[in-house]
């Protein structure tokens, strides 16, 4: 089987990788928690996973019953490390929901026209009308992270950006809209088992990238974009809800009870939500525990 980008995953594992995290992926059992410190030592098991879940969905389409019934506009953004597993948190907040008020927003690279425009003028467009739910996909974080940590962005452009992201989305908030920001966080040997598994599985190859591959070898320097970027972005109106997502499972189902939590709509059932796990989903201080 031929391995995309010439098995660039699979070569940094034998060759470039710090030797500790190599043995802590090739000694790894299947459905090991990796990362030292996650508060469970077993991911959470499929029973209750699914008992859980298919509560939350019911409650999702209420909200969004309650949503198109309102007009209330909801804006949920994504970010995180890569292979994080944003999209398939992203699905399973969707999969549900009518898909006529309910969209996912994935930009690419800009063009030309649109890198000569304000920053976080094409986003604007993608932002919800009345009784929507959008679900960003990535974001305008992107410049605060992946562009400063490849050169994408020039430092005046990156302080600008960071000068300008609290009073953009407070204009979002003051318009009515309801702002959720997600960073979803996983530790490296996490990372790089999942980055072999997509290698491996032609039905996940797609979700590669060369920022990917050349991202390997620099996660202190993501760790560092990263802890400043929720420093300098987590405000009272506008807070990051950072999610261990190194167990899928236990990442999904937090993320939608924090959204359904903060939302007052209609015929809520909270013993069906069930409490927030703050082990698991809290602020900026948990993101490197």
């Amino acid at each position: 089987m031929t391995l995309p980008f010439n098995g660039a995953i699979s070569q940094f594992l034998a060759t470039k990788a710090p030797e500790d995290l190599r043995v802590a992926v090739q000694a790894a059992d299947k459905d090991a928690i990796l990362t030292p410190g996650f508060p469970y030592k077993k991911r959470l098991g499929k029973k209750a996973y699914a008992r859980d879940y298919a509560a939350l969905q019911i409650e999702m389409v209420k909200l969004q019953s309650w949503a198109r019934s309102s007009g209330a506009r909801i804006a949920c953004l994504f970010e995180g490390r890569d292979a994080a597993g944003k999209g398939g948190t992203i699905k399973r907040l969707s999969e549900n929901l009518n898909p006529r008020a309910a969209r996912v927003v994935a930009l690419s690279k800009p063009t030309e026209t649109e890198a000569s425009q304000w920053y976080f003028q094409r986003y604007i467009a993608h932002m919800p009308s009345a009784g929507e739910i959008v679900l960003f996909d990535r974001s305008w974080y992107n410049r605060g992270v992946v562009e400063h940590v490849f050169g994408f962005c020039s430092a005046a452009q990156r302080a600008h950006f960071f000068a300008q992201v609290p009073k953009f989305e407070d204009m979002l908030i003051d318009e009515g809209i309801y702002l959720f920001k997600f960073w979803l966080n996983i530790g490296r040997a996490e990372q790089l088992q999942r980055f072999l598994a997509r290698e491996r599985d032609p039905l996940k190859q797609w979700k590669l990238s060369q920022i990917d591959v050349d991202g390997l070898p620099l996660w202190d320097s993501y760790s560092a974009a990263i802890s400043e970027t929720l420093a300098r972005s987590h405000q009272p109106q506008a807070p990051w809800q950072v999610v261990r997502a190194d167990d899928k499972r236990r990442a999904r189902l937090e993320v939608m009870r924090a959204v359904l939590h903060a939302l007052p709509y209609t015929h809520k059932n909270p013993a069906a939500i069930g409490a927030l796990d703050p082990k698991i989903c809290g602020g900026p201080d948990i993101w490197d525990a």
